[in-house]
């Protein structure tokens, strides 16, 4: 394959990576000495400042209220949103090596601008790194208290700024890429144009800036004025938008914001700049804005990549993957049809129509697009991989509001503990075999190859388990009655799976850029499999999917022409007889041979 020739509209790099998602607050604490504090919660649910409050310890049982917290009689739910574990920026560079061994070639961090919550999705403004991730949190806070945030002639680099360009190049120096959360559908109520707007109304220069819908009428949380929050949400109100998509105020911050992170030194090469852009609800802001935006991007680098959260049906996602807005997604039509094949034991998908409805998918958007999707099983929306595993009767996760409520440990039917039978965890192998293995690059939300579970958020935003910490067990429940303790501890068996995995799809070009050919579709047997080819690069994969084992044949003619072949996950040669090669596939477990 002729790439540069081939890959036209989305940057190429893209199918060569393996993705990490990283969740900053949760990630990893490198600098104990930028911790937020109380007063940094203000702004962000649920609106207590008030009561004690202290850092969380990271190795604390989750749903065990901390002594501070039990003073304030409130539940768990609610001191949940108050907690704050101290992730930061040196910490991600602390585990950028970490990441390399792993095989890790691309970084998607969730929301790192200044914001009062833990997620960030609320965002006080896009030109600035949260000060608590940096080294000077105080001292950063003056900085910004000097600018006139609508002219970037008057925008400094904080030391959380100038950190974050020193993540960048550590990245980049290891020969990975990294991408930042672009949150522009709406800000948060701390953002420099809301709380102008609260001060000064109509006399505001933000006036036009939100979705205000009656000056006269007090709104949310005692603004004088009702306004439009994402989804009904007060703390995030919406950017206002006309036929153009997000209106000009914001629009030229944002174009300003983007300008800055892309290309730092504003020299016009954009190599100490992110790689591109995760674009937060993009269903919610209009194709205008984003072919706009695209446009904007591209000059800047085109080498840029950028991805987009839509959740929905490929037919309604194919409009904004036609090379002038995205060029991928979060692929979760990816994880539907893997959920309900591998895991989903209420209604179950048979092996004829899960090879059926991934051949949809595969031709439903064109096939350079399919190379740089983002196939993800779980992420900072969703439970975690392992808790899916624990809870195989909840339904489909493709019911996403429905769903989304049946997976939270809210929920006094959801098992919050992880899976304890040995057929998850072979089920969890295949389904890593088969993110590796098939069309589109593969993400790892952080800590699912440590083996970290938990339920939909917030319990899917627990802190990284790491190797070298002792954590407390999780014995308490969410009603705070004590339950048989379950180990928290680094997975070092599924960790090495992970990573013998990802460093196979990292040697073989097959796995990233190669042709997708079904092999074998056995609905009676519960048996699956395709082939990967690019030239000579010939890689098997199969699946049984059910509870005996199955024989399966391959004839030499799906091979260039080789001695041996070998089965990568146990190491064994083939036995050949003649033009035969015979293995026996395992209840609940895959196969490559190469």
């Amino acid at each position: 394959m002729d790439e540069k020739t081939f890959f036209k509209q989305v940057p190429a790099w893209a199918a060569h990576v393996v993705w990490y998602q990283i969740f900053p607050e949760r990630f990893e604490n490198g600098d104990p000495t930028n911790d937020p504090d109380k007063a940094s919660l203000k702004g962000a649910w649920p609106h207590d400042t008030e009561s004690p409050w202290k850092i969380s310890p990271w190795t604390s049982d989750w749903y065990a209220l901390q002594p501070w917290e039990k003073e304030n009689g409130k539940d768990i739910w609610f001191n949940i949103q108050r907690r704050r574990y101290g992730g930061d920026l040196q910490g991600i560079i602390n585990r950028l090596d970490y990441l390399q061994n792993l095989g890790i070639g691309a970084i998607y961090l969730n929301p790192v601008f200044q914001a009062p919550s833990l997620h960030k999705y609320d965002a006080s403004c896009y030109h600035h790194i949260d000060v608590h991730f940096g080294p000077d949190p105080e001292g950063d806070k003056k900085l910004i208290a000097m600018e006139n945030p609508l002219d970037p002639e008057t925008w400094v680099w904080t030391e959380a700024d100038k950190l974050m360009l020193t993540l960048i190049h550590e990245a980049h120096t290891r020969n990975m890429r990294i991408i930042f959360d672009g949150v522009f559908n709406h800000m948060g109520i701390t953002s420099f144009a809301f709380q102008d707007l609260l001060k000064n109304g109509k006399n505001s220069p933000y006036k036009t800036w939100f979705t205000i819908t009656d000056w006269n009428k007090p709104g949310y949380l005692g603004a004088p004025f009702t306004y439009e929050g994402w989804f009904g949400v007060a703390e995030l109100p919406e950017l206002r938008e006309d036929e153009h998509g997000i209106v000009k105020g914001p629009r030229t911050y944002i174009f300003d914001a983007t300008q800055r992170w892309m290309d730092p030194n504003g020299d016009g090469d954009p190599s100490d700049g992110i790689d591109g852009w995760r674009l937060d609800v993009a269903y919610c802001v209009d194709h205008a804005f984003w072919k706009a935006w695209r446009s904007h991007v591209k000059v800047i680098n085109p080498d840029a990549y950028l991805t987009a959260e839509i959740i929905d049906t490929p037919e309604n996602i194919l409009p904004y993957l036609q090379g002038d807005e995205f060029d991928a997604i979060m692929n979760y039509p990816f994880a539907f049809i893997a959920h309900k094949y591998f895991i989903n034991q209420s209604v179950p998908l048979n092996t004829f129509l899960f090879a059926q409805e991934l051949d949809i998918l595969l031709n439903s958007y064109p096939l350079e697009t399919l190379y740089v999707m983002q196939n993800l099983y779980d992420s900072h929306d969703t439970q975690r991989l392992l808790s899916a595993l624990a809870n195989p009767t909840l339904g489909k996760f493709e019911h996403w509001g429905e769903f989304f409520a049946k997976s939270q440990a809210h929920n006094p039917a959801y098992n919050i503990r992880p899976p304890e039978d040995k057929i998850s965890f072979k089920r969890l192998h295949q389904m890593i075999v088969f993110q590796m293995t098939f069309v589109g690059a593969p993400m790892i939300y952080y800590g699912d190859e440590a083996g970290m579970w938990g339920g939909n958020d917030p319990c899917c935003r627990k802190p990284m388990v790491w190797p070298d910490k002792t954590y407390e067990p999780e014995s308490t429940r969410p009603n705070q009655q004590k339950m048989d303790p379950v180990p928290v501890a680094f997975n070092h068996e599924l960790h090495s799976f992970y990573r013998k995995l990802i460093h196979f799809r990292n040697a073989h070009s097959a796995l990233q850029i190669g042709d997708y050919h079904p092999i074998v579709v056995d609905n009676d047997n519960h048996l699956f499999g395709y082939k990967r080819q690019l030239g000579d690069d010939v890689i098997i994969v199969l699946f049984n999917n059910s509870t005996t084992p199955q024989p399966f044949t391959l004839h030499k003619n799906n091979f260039p022409e080789k001695r041996k072949l070998t089965e990568f996950l146990t190491g064994e040669t083939l036995s050949k007889e003649e033009n035969t090669f015979f293995l026996n596939i395992p209840p609940y477990t895959a196969a490559i041979v190469y």
